[in-house]
């Protein structure tokens, strides 16, 4: 099956359409793209339609992230909103053996069985795996996208201390617009932010969050960690992290900075481990230093404020690991999985759901398979895993939850550690 390439003629004619991961995150990266010419446009549609269009698309034996990206494409082509000859699709590719990067052929081979294989797919990705004369990352739609991922895990942070303990319904997510909005504006208008800039914006953000009127409570703290969709994703996860506050929990979850270290931490691990591309390495080396570096200082600008709480710190964050897991086991979230588990009890946060698509081995291995051990070493911690399938029952799902729930409470009563 010939590839459909994105052409520069095409830049000026179709319409990009995105799949949602993120709401947060992904808002701005589209925006970003429509700063540098692209027509581009989030996909937001959810619900059975979307499921059944991945059933009917997609091997039912392939995981369920998969089924569901593809499923939302496909459904939205059916929607009838858009023309089929002026419409592309992107999807990210990060480079690995797993889902991020070969979804990209299921897709296209989706798309020529539903009759769309006139519909260029775009690959987007770091490393420049697909070439497309139409769509090119540049250097500063790459800084942009990344100061959108540092921002987006910095909103997504407050936001979620915010939401369990405002005084005013929704006045959280108002700020979160109005910030998401203000950024997107700022980036565009200054295509480099400096660090004084940059810095400076994390500092007014931190005071408005720290304005919103809010409860002194001591309400339970619950993390979620799993593959990178259902992690992140409410249509992947039935609304999780709504349905955790409807049970007047915190909701804890790690960034997505996280996962873009993992992947750029992994390629210098590959050098020490099976020699290579000397300069590539040093390369990812340079890229890891500056992202940990701006990371660490807005760890410092958060407890310099001291009203909220930071995430670890990457580099400690992947020591966690040792004793636990090998950091050669980099299929999917790999170790990463397992150190956010340890992260967050380290963090006070004892009560993790680990969500676990059907058809994803690498991360039930290192996600489910490695709780028994992490309860070994941490008698405290509370975990539960939850799978996700196109036939799973939310109601079995929210009932698994809502006993690990129940052991929180019960763990407090008893005088246990701080819920």
């Amino acid at each position: 099956m010939e590839r459909v390439v994105f052409t520069e003629a095409m830049k000026k004619t179709h319409t990009i359409l995105v799949p949602t991961m993120l709401p947060i995150h992904f808002k701005m990266m589209v925006r970003i793209l429509r700063q540098h010419g692209y027509q581009a446009e989030l996909l937001e549609n959810s619900g059975r339609s979307v499921v059944n269009e991945g059933l009917r698309n997609v091997h039912n034996d392939t995981c369920y992230p998969a089924l569901l990206v593809i499923g939302q494409m496909i459904d939205a082509l059916e929607s009838g909103r858009y023309d089929l000859n002026r419409t592309a699709l992107l999807i990210t590719q990060t480079g690995g053996g797993c889902r991020a990067s070969n979804y990209i052929h299921l897709l296209r081979k989706a798309l020529a069985k539903s009759g769309y294989g006139q519909i260029p797919v775009i690959s987007l990705s770091f490393g420049g795996l697909e070439k497309n004369p139409g769509f090119k990352l540049t250097l500063p739609m790459g800084m942009q996208l990344i100061n959108a991922i540092f921002l987006g895990d910095l909103l997504t942070q407050l936001q979620n201390q915010c939401l369990s303990y405002e005084k005013t319904p929704g006045e959280t997510l108002l700020r979160v617009e109005s910030w998401t909005e203000q950024l997107v504006e700022v980036m565009g208008r200054t295509k480099l932010l400096t660090g004084g800039k940059f810095y400076a914006l994390c500092r007014d953000i931190l005071a408005d969050f720290a304005d919103i009127p809010r409860r002194r409570e001591n309400r339970v703290k619950v993390g979620v960690v799993g593959e990178i969709y259902v992690k992140y994703s409410p249509l992947g996860n039935n609304n999780l992290e709504a349905f955790l506050l409807s049970e007047g929990a915190e909701v804890v979850v790690p960034g997505l900075l996280g996962f873009v270290l993992y992947c750029v931490y992994n390629t210098m691990e590959d050098r020490k481990l099976y020699g290579g591309d000397a300069v590539k390495a040093s390369l990812y080396r340079a890229a890891y230093h500056y992202l940990v570096s701006r990371e660490r200082k807005i760890i410092q600008l958060i407890q310099e404020q001291g009203v909220f709480r930071p995430q670890t710190w990457f580099p400690e964050l992947v020591k966690l690991a040792d004793g636990y897991i090998s950091r050669g086991v980099k299929m999917g979230e790999g170790w990463l999985l397992t150190a956010e588990i340890l992260s967050l009890i380290e963090e006070g946060v004892f009560n993790v759901v680990c969500t676990q698509p059907f058809g994803c081995l690498p991360n039930h291995i290192a996600g489910k398979g490695m709780i028994r051990s992490i309860k070994a070493g941490h008698p405290e911690a509370n975990i539960v895993a939850v799978d996700y399938d196109p036939g799973a029952s939310a109601v079995n799902q929210q009932n698994r939850i809502k006993l690990m729930l129940a052991n929180a409470a019960a763990a407090v009563e008893r005088g246990g550690k701080e819920c």
